[in-house]
């Protein structure tokens, strides 16, 4: 099933992925850093999404008290408890 967030306190605007039997595809995300976030969603392709989140929560960027890493995970638990 395909996803998308709007993640709060980042530069990124939304995020969009697919989730497919907890396993997370395609994710995207719209604005932020061009490099970190294609990095990021590069390295998320076909991973387990409980396995993302122990990864990816709090990860910090700067003094923001979040991250485009975190607000993913944040996405992918949200999708989960669908």
């Amino acid at each position: 099933m395909h996803y998308k967030f709007n993640p709060a306190g980042v530069c990124s605007m939304q995020i969009s992925f697919d989730l497919e039997n907890d396993v997370v595809r395609n994710v995207r995300f719209l604005g932020g850093c061009a490099g970190n976030t294609q990095g990021v969603a590069g390295l998320c392709e076909g991973r387990d999404a409980e396995e993302l989140i122990e990864i990816l929560e709090g990860i910090q960027c700067g003094n923001k008290g979040t991250s485009c890493p975190d607000q993913l995970a944040k996405a992918i638990r949200s999708a989960l408890e669908e």
